[in-house]
């Protein structure tokens, strides 16, 4: 039976009543305009079906926070560690320690007897990830592991280790991460994220999916229909735009069904995290509404908010009108009742752009964070540092000690002070090094490495934190590993020592030729330098066609970063790792990620061979590069088909398992194709930049979409040489549309060897030059 169809049964099964009070009624104690009050809502309808369905998972609404319930961290460590680790968890000793520093660790113990005290799961967690790391010498990626290379008794700590964190908030996950990353995971593949992000230090995690639900039940007590909120509702694709204010109704409307499943799947992910100490990040209120909120609600006041990149914007609500107080009430309670209460909440008003109005903005922040405040006294509230925002008018409306902010170019520009520029309110140093989950590799390490340090050090240092903010993750597990080490390591990362020790772990034991291919990497694509881009260039297979085109998403780089030959060096290496250690699922990642990425820099070397040869109407020359350019195609979709992350069979098919009859299948179909390449509307695609922003190299979008846009262009070029006339128009947008309009499928396991792939890739390839002095 499908995932769609079990859980239709589990549902099914639910009293009618229950189901209408659950996704259909108005918020507890919300009146819609010119109706009396309602008979009071049960408060936790969908909390209890879910915590009588999940016995396993039982957590703490608030962590450390008062009335707190008790929660057994050894028992939620042990089952992350059993996932994990199922051959060697058992000669691990977890030990809670309520007396041990917040944020510490300690590990020792002999061989096959290690023991690893902390105050909470995830701290035990991020112990047993140092021991790995420094005593076993494995590693578990995001993605990829070398776990099968760990000997069958655990080696002995040499002597006891105890490390505390550098700083309080660990911050992890984009408000597009659900967008990006995968909108249609099952709970199973959150919990695995939710496990990597305990093991490497985390405890902050965005919860977005299910997010809709809250906003569904408070606004039907404000008058509007069930239908009409599943319509301005967009599909999960989408929706981590909506709750940024950029958008609406796209890829809709959502069913009941998969209101219910989201809102289900988003409270067992908020109570897995509590089980482990962590702190799960819930969407805020701001003031987003629907349209006619004003004409429905006497005395409030909106503001239209105009254009996103094509779309219209959803109105704001002033917060500080009386009704925005009851809203947000409203959404709290209702939020409440599935996801819990925390002690962090995501909020970004006005994000890229927006419109104030009359609005006092200082005014308007102070009662976004009195709302806060009133349904969870305390909390945090977490805004994205990015472009102007926040701004000052915002910081001098609120209680800043309340405030964290989320760097998200503390890498990307040059010159910097953090503290200036926000009055001295807490932040954490965050990094973007990947904009709509390309799957190019690269990041600024070594700028991560330098400001963490001096930043921290400064004498007004406002610096509380790390922020890991890729658009999309688990494309680059280099990075993510580092990242969150600034957060452990006592004393500045030496780079060069660091990415060597990777290298060894990585693969389960040192070989020099892994060492020389890391080392290339780190050279290359991992030491790109600060003051425009944080994130490498993308493939020019990935490129809309063009004889001129330089990169594939309008706001990438386009150009490379770094010396290509280093890529091409790093894959010869790899090919040259010793064959006992090319098993893991790590070797193959790495292994089939380092040719696609030597390959997709080719395509910059390749593409101007075919425009001197069109221009010299050369059309002999022109047939056999663009011969060249679609073999290229060919292996490179055939070299990710060889690993499951870079499938697009894989992510279809999650997104039609959401579907309960085949018109529903197909909408999420849509949805989950279109983020990929026309992203909405033509206006948005065309007039805002945005196809192909979430371009990436995965096999099936290689071949259908990007291969047949390279095809019809070059054809169309080849027939204008004969003709000896002017290429025919294309609408490229029409296309692309189209594609996204199909169903057509796509395998969702791979196939071939990845090994025997990139060695063709690279036997292919013209040879890299000399290796440089090392630096």
């Amino acid at each position: 039976m499908s995932r769609s169809g079990r859980r239709h049964v589990a549902l099914a099964a639910l009293p009618a009543a229950l189901l209408a009070l659950t996704c259909a009624a108005p918020a507890p104690g919300a009146t819609a305009p010119g109706a009396g009050a309602g008979a009071p809502a049960r408060p936790d309808v969908l909390g209890d079906v879910r915590h009588d369905a999940r016995a396993d998972v039982r957590a703490d609404p608030h962590p450390g926070g008062p009335g707190a319930r008790a929660v057994d961290p050894v028992a939620a460590a042990r089952a992350s560690l059993e996932r994990l680790l199922p051959r060697h968890a058992a000669q691990f000793t977890l030990v809670a320690d309520a007396s041990a520093a917040a944020d510490t660790f300690t590990v020792s113990g002999g061989a096959g007897a290690v023991t690893v005290r902390g105050r909470t799961g995830a701290t035990l967690l991020t112990g047993v990830g140092w021991y790995l790391q420094h005593v076993a010498g494995a590693d578990i990626g995001w993605p990829g592991d070398s776990i099968g290379m760990l000997p069958d008794v655990l080696p002995a700590v040499p002597s006891p280790v105890t490390r505390s964190a550098l700083v309080p908030h660990r911050y992890a996950l984009n408000d597009t991460d659900d967008g990006y990353s995968g909108p249609y995971r099952t709970f199973e593949e959150h919990r695995r994220q939710i496990d990597l992000l305990a093991l490497h230090g985390v405890n902050e995690v965005f919860v977005q999916v299910g997010a809709e639900y809250a906003y569904h039940r408070a606004l039907q007590g404000f008058g509007y229909s069930d239908e009409e909120l599943r319509r301005w509702i967009p599909a999960p694709g989408h929706q981590s735009w909506w709750l940024l204010q950029n958008l609406s109704g796209f890829g809709g409307p959502v069913s009941d069904h998969l209101l219910r499943e989201r809102a289900e799947l988003g409270g067992r992910l908020a109570e897995q995290l509590r089980s482990l100490g962590m702190t799960p990040v819930l969407p805020g209120y701001f003031g987003t509404v629907p349209p006619e909120f004003a004409a429905r609600n006497a005395g409030a006041v909106t503001v239209t908010q105009g254009d996103w990149a094509g779309f219209d914007r959803p109105d704001w609500l002033d917060p500080s009108s009386p009704v925005f107080g009851k809203l947000a009430a409203a959404y709290y309670s209702a939020q409440r009742a599935v996801f819990g209460d925390s002690t962090m909440y995501r909020m970004s008003p006005l994000h890229e752009g927006g419109r104030t109005g009359d609005v006092d903005v200082k005014a308007a922040a102070g009662a976004i964070q009195r709302a806060l405040h009133a349904a969870h006294p305390g909390a945090v509230w977490a805004v994205l540092g990015w472009q102007d925002d926040p701004t000052a008018e915002l910081l001098a409306g609120v209680d800043t000690s309340k405030l964290l902010i989320l760097d998200g170019l503390s890498d990307r520009y040059n010159r910097l002070d953090r503290e200036t520029r926000w009055g001295g309110v807490p932040y954490a140093m965050g990094s973007i090094y990947n904009f709509g989950g390309h799957t190019t590799i690269g990041a600024n390490t070594s700028v991560w490495i330098d400001r963490f340090d001096a930043w921290r050090a400064k004498g007004d240092s406002a610096l509380a934190g790390i922020a890991y903010l890729p658009e999309g993750t688990g494309t680059n597990p280099a990075a993510f590993d580092l990242f969150t080490d600034l957060a452990w390591e006592p004393g500045p990362i030496d780079q060069r020592r660091w990415f060597a020790q990777y290298a060894a772990r990585r693969y389960g034991r040192p070989d020099a030729e892994a060492t020389a291919a890391w080392e290339e990497l780190r050279k290359g694509p991992y030491s790109t330098s600060s003051g425009l881009w944080s994130e490498s260039q993308d493939s020019l297979f990935t490129a809309r066609p063009s004889l001129s085109a330089a990169g594939a998403a309008h706001w990438s780089p386009k150009s490379m970063r770094y010396p290509a030959d280093s890529v091409r060096r790093a894959l010869d290496h790899l090919l040259k790792v010793a064959p006992a250690l090319r098993g893991s699922s790590a070797y193959r990642f790495d292994l089939v990620d380092t040719a696609r990425q030597a390959l997709a820099n080719h395509s910059r070397v390749l593409l101007p061979k075919i425009k001197a040869a069109y221009e010299a109407k050369d059309l002999a020359r022109f047939r056999e590069l663009t011969a060249q350019w679609a073999d290229a195609e060919r292996k490179l979709d055939a070299v990710i088909g060889s690993d499951p992350h870079f499938l697009l069979g894989d992510w279809l098919g999650k997104a039609r398992s959401w579907g309960a009859d085949e018109a529903e299948r197909d909408r999420y179909e849509y949805d989950a194709r279109s983020i990929l390449s026309v992203w909405g509307l033509r206006g948005t695609s065309e007039g805002g930049f945005l196809h192909d922003y979430a371009n990436r190299e995965w096999s099936g979008l290689v071949s259908e979409l990007y291969a047949g846009r390279w095809k019809l262009y070059f054809d169309s070029l080849e027939e204008a040489l004969v003709r000896q006339a002017a290429p025919r128009e294309i609408d490229w947008h029409a296309y692309e549309e189209e594609w996204a309009r199909r169903t057509t499928r796509h395998p969702d396991r791979p196939s071939g060897d990845p090994y025997r792939l990139a060695a063709g890739i690279a036997a292919a390839l013209p040879a890299a030059a000399p290796a440089p002095v090392s630096n």
